[in-house]
């Protein structure tokens, strides 16, 4: 249980809750170390550590930091939770397993993210993908030898894409999860402008959430 989410920090929904399955059926060696990267209040940093991992949380939002520690504190977990924009903090750190519930939602004022706020936990440029593609480059080289990337998106910001990205960049991946759900208020405040823009079909009613795994072969 998450003891604390503060104003402007990402609470866990359905998309906290689909990756943490995809962790909890990875297996993973002992004290592994493990990144959650984007930690928001820490609800999957603190599942990894209730494994035994040794993990690293990042956020590019001071307050998700302080929220992160202030859980693990109150969970009684180690986590070491650091304050920087992606993997920045650990550019010379590897890692067994990486974890990534990135900002996905196509949003209609561009390719800038919000500076602030809460909606900078989930816009991510006209077609999603600002922080998912910077995650496709930059994760493969954060991996040890049989290391794993799970990063689960909208399907509205491809998925396909992202399969091929880090496939091109030699790691096995692939879909390994899918839930449909009920469109939530940001993506029916966005309804009209994503079915004019074809990444909505005009029958449907809900999205498609979905969980990539990516292996570096050893």
């Amino acid at each position: 249980m998450i003891a604390l989410v503060p104003p402007g920090v990402y609470a866990p929904q359905e998309d906290t809750e689909l990756l943490a399955g995809a962790l909890a059926d990875e297996p993973l060696p002992p004290d592994a170390e493990v990144l959650d990267v984007g930690t928001g209040s820490g609800a999957l940093a603190l599942e990894a550590a209730r494994r035994g991992s040794r993990v690293t949380a990042v956020d590019v939002s001071w307050s998700a930091v302080w929220a992160a520690r202030l859980n693990a504190r109150v969970a009684g977990l180690p986590v070491r939770t650091l304050h920087g924009n992606l993997f920045d903090p650990v550019r010379e750190e590897t890692f067994d397993l990486v974890l990534a519930n990135p900002p996905y939602v196509p949003a209609p004022d561009g390719h800038r993210r919000p500076p602030r706020g809460a909606a900078r936990a989930w816009d991510a440029g006209g077609d999603g993908r600002l922080v998912v593609d910077r995650i496709c480059r930059q994760a493969p080289g954060l991996l040890r030898p049989g290391g794993v990337l799970l990063l689960v998106q909208s399907a509205l910001s491809g998925p396909d894409l992202t399969v091929g990205q880090l496939r091109a960049a030699g790691l096995k991946a692939a879909v390994t999860r899918r839930r449909r759900i009920a469109l939530g208020p940001v993506l029916r405040g966005r309804e009209r402008w994503l079915r004019e823009r074809g990444m909505l079909s005009a029958a449907d009613d809900k999205e498609e959430l979905v969980v990539v795994r990516a292996e570096l072969p050893v």
